[in-house]
């Protein structure tokens, strides 16, 4: 596996641990719906978190958040809505980013919440 497709893997593992330890229960990781891939999907309370994983091992190039384009937000809001519909819920949705970047010698994550609004 390209050492990019770990750390990535790495990215979405620690956004899980961290955000079960923030109270969210963990619906989907990794839901496919046609052409998108929605990284995490966790709910807490009467919200469900669209969560967007990304990470980076430096911060060179630019911040992790801003590599979410319009086109993947499009693709995010298509297969929530079909989630939300064939799974039957009556929630509040809400579009989050983790971001995680390298240091030195540790990862560094933030937590977005209500990074992007659906149209």
């Amino acid at each position: 596996m390209a050492e990019h497709n770990e750390l990535g893997k790495l990215g979405e593992e620690m956004a899980v641990e961290f955000l079960e330890k923030a109270g969210y229960e963990i619906l989907e990781t990794n839901w496919v719906f046609q052409k998108a891939e929605v990284d995490i999907i966790a709910r807490k309370d009467q919200t469900v978190a669209i969560v967007e994983v990304k990470t980076r091992s430096s911060i060179d190039f630019g911040l992790p958040q801003e590599f979410v384009k319009p086109k993947k937000i499009q693709l995010l809001v298509k297969a929530v809505n079909e989630y939300i519909t064939i799974n039957d819920m009556d929630v509040e949705v809400r579009f989050d980013i983790i971001a995680i970047h390298k240091t030195a010698n540790e990862f560094v994550i933030e937590h977005l919440e209500s990074a992007f609004y659906h149209f």
